[in-house]
């Protein structure tokens, strides 16, 4: 049966670490000039409901270091539950290719495929999860901190997709997530409680003593209907100089990107010498690289142990 990486909360602690190990292996080895080949005869299937420009770039790149072969699909083209059930489009796909990266409007997209296409199915993003830009986030804290436990990351804005990975990805570390958020823009209460969350509805109190300051647009795609009330309730949930001077000392500033520069965050912030955010754009690849090595090779437990794990 395919294995995939849908969410951070359906793995366990020993997966996510084990992701991260084999991200920084293969990351050094990159670096080394080491070729790596265990995708080589392999297509995965990429679907873009929603355009990316790291989602995209760091897949395509990811496999095509490892040896194999990757496939831009839009959206429209397959017309996910309009043009052709979503049923018919996973087991059409699962007898094509070896694995499909998703990202699109409806968690209930990516599930459907891991059901239906018999191939392994990574969440590139959806509604409610982003699990792979929550893995890359914590391989560039490791890679700054030289650990990911204990450390409290703060993130100033809504309960979105990208908060509710990096909760998971929080809990799989043994770190502290903080959501500063406007009231009525939390996750739900019992959420909040499953996940251990602190919600702060001030930005300032929030970050007191955090390692780190993460942001992201107010009004996410999907939400423009949304745009003025959101640029009204969010005035003050944003990351500059000062919210990071009420920070520890060695805190980082990250986002996810992309930036609307002037609103959620400043040029000051993005532009500071403790931002890692372009450390975190890079870093999807390798932790992407991780993430298909582990799904599309037949050899996970052995890199797994070359990686140290």
């Amino acid at each position: 049966m395919a294995q995939h990486l849908l969410t951070l909360d359906a793995i366990d602690a020993k997966r996510f670490h084990d992701l991260l190990a084999v991200a920084t292996y293969l990351k050094n080895r990159r670096a080394a000039g080491v070729p790596e080949h265990a995708l080589a005869g392999k297509t995965l299937a990429m679907v873009f409901e929603k355009p990316s420009l790291r989602t995209r770039i760091s897949f395509e790149v990811a496999m095509t270091e490892l040896g194999g072969r990757a496939l831009y699909i839009r959206g429209e083209e397959i017309g996910i539950g309009k043009r052709e059930a979503i049923q018919d489009i996973a087991r059409v796909l699962g007898r094509m290719v070896q694995g499909i990266m998703a990202r699109v409007f409806r968690h209930d997209t990516v599930t459907g495929l891991a059901k239906w296409s018999g191939v392994p199915v990574v969440n590139g993003l959806c509604d409610l999860h982003h699990p792979c830009q929550a893995l890359g986030d914590f391989l560039t804290m490791r890679e700054h901190f030289g650990r990911i436990d204990g450390l409290t990351v703060v993130f100033v804005g809504d309960g979105n997709n990208v908060a509710r990975s990096l909760a998971h990805a929080c809990r799989h570390a043994g770190s502290r997530f903080v959501l500063a958020c406007p009231k009525g823009y939390g996750f739900d209460p019992a959420e909040t409680a499953a996940l251990g969350v602190t919600e702060h509805n001030d930005p300032a109190a929030a970050v007191a003593g955090a390692h780190v300051l993460y942001s992201d647009v107010w009004t996410s795609m999907g939400q423009e209907a949304e745009s003025a009330k959101r640029l009204k309730d969010f005035q003050g949930f944003q990351i500059d100089e000062a919210l990071l001077a009420k920070s520890a000392p060695d805190a980082r500033i990250m986002h996810c990107l992309p930036a609307h520069r002037g609103e959620e965050i400043t040029d000051g912030a993005m532009e500071h010498p403790r931002s890692i955010v372009f450390d975190q754009a890079e870093n999807r690849l390798h932790a992407q690289k991780a993430v298909l090595r582990l799904l599309m090779a037949a050899d996970g437990d052995a890199v797994v142990k070359a990686a140290g794990r």
